[in-house]
């Protein structure tokens, strides 16, 4: 792999170090900031919204400039962001300094993953999105522990200049190190938006709305889910969490070499895969051995679909993937909003947590279901060319 994609994976680092390592800090945040716990709540909660609305726009905005300028420019107001939230004086600069974050989060992974994925060949393509997207997992796995733990000793704001000096490397990496791009291959704001109303690609999108909701359907709640249906102490649920991570970071870079080896396959076989696990873990929650196996293949699930989701809205896009890739960015942090909202309500109607897996593997296989028949119609629109040449001999 070039050593520019390793520099893309820091920043990604830092972005997903960023967006996660906050709830673990709400306590201190609002405590030292004088607000309640729910208004530091909406840090979490506006940093999505803002990845979801910055992703497609700043793309949109930006699709003519060429790729290394447009990647540091992004990264330039992450950085930025970061140091505004670390010397925040009160709330309203806090959460000015996430949204700066927010919206260039979307935009630089977009383009980003683009970047690495034309920087190698076509067969190496898939490890090389998966190694830009491994720096996020990473950062749920090692960086959001060991940024609370830093956070709760010398304060939240030590955490978020951990979070600038990662931003500021990365930046200086993808500065000096990514390969300039043709003007043109950044993209043209017409083609791009043209490529994005084509149903292929917006069938993608359902697909990675739909497939990765069921994820946070049951993630979202996985702590209350292990102590009060598998009877875990409180203390433990740390480890729980960290099977999970360590189970995001294996799957994905697995994914990457299955997408490469299988790109048409890659999509429907991780949901498959994905709405198995979670389906099992409906049987599996109530034992505590077989939660913990459940819980790390659960992780592996998850993120292994999201080189072949990411691959496959790239190949819909065709010649213009840059808005595309972006917008499939946001489409996950729409399903990071939509699965907590689908479980919360289960949870109101009066159903149990062990239900939530269910729901989740069944959210899930609705997004199986969009990919099935974008394959469908894939396969149809190869046949046409074929039986029109059949006629004519």
């Amino acid at each position: 792999m070039p050593i520019a994609v390793f520099a893309l994976a820091l920043c990604a680092f830092a972005i997903g170090l960023t967006e996660f390592v906050v709830a673990g800090l709400l306590p201190n945040i609002a405590t030292d900031l004088h607000v309640t716990i729910p208004a530091a709540g909406l840090l979490v909660s506006g940093y999505a919204l803002g990845v979801v609305i910055g992703a497609p726009l700043l793309t949109a905005l930006t699709g003519g400039v060429e790729r290394r300028r447009l990647l540091t420019g992004f990264m330039g107001l992450f950085l930025t962001g970061s140091v505004l939230s670390a010397l925040a004086p009160g709330y309203a600069v806090l959460m000015i300094g996430r949204s700066a974050a927010a919206l260039a989060h979307g935009a630089f992974m977009g383009v980003g993953i683009v970047a690495a994925s034309e920087m190698v060949p076509q067969d190496k393509r898939g490890r090389a999105m998966s190694l830009v997207i491994s720096g996020a997992t990473l950062a749920t796995v090692l960086g959001v522990p060991m940024g609370t733990m830093i956070g709760q000793h010398l304060g939240w704001r030590a955490t978020f200049w951990v979070v600038t000096v990662c931003a500021a490397i990365g930046l200086a990496g993808v500065a000096t190190l990514v390969p300039r791009a043709d003007r043109s291959a950044a993209g043209h704001l017409r083609t791009e938006l043209t490529t994005l109303r084509q149903r292929p690609v917006l069938l993608a999108l359902l697909t990675t709305v739909l497939g990765f909701g069921g994820v946070m359907t049951s993630y979202t709640y996985i702590a209350e889910m292990a102590t009060r249906v598998t009877g875990f102490a409180s203390t433990t649920v740390i480890w729980i969490t960290m099977l999970f991570g360590l189970g995001t970071f294996v799957g994905n870079l697995l994914s990457g070499r299955f997408t490469d080896r299988y790109p048409r396959a890659a999509a429907p076989g991780s949901l498959v895969l994905l709405a198995l696990v979670l389906a099992v873990f409906t049987l599996t929650v109530h034992d505590k051995a077989a939660t913990c196996v459940t819980v790390f293949l659960f992780g592996a699930a998850a993120f292994g679909t999201l080189a072949p989701l990411q691959m496959r809205i790239m190949a819909k896009a065709g010649a213009a993937p840059t808005l595309a890739s972006a917008t499939n960015v946001a489409a996950f942090n729409l399903a990071n909003t939509i699965g907590p909202l689908l479980g919360g309500a289960l949870l109101s109607a009066g159903f149990g947590y062990a239900t939530l897996n269910l729901a989740g593997a069944l959210f899930t296989a609705l997004g199986l279901a969009v990919a099935l028949r974008g394959l469908a119609a894939d396969r149809s629109a190869t046949a046409a060319p074929i039986a029109e040449d059949l006629i004519l001999v």
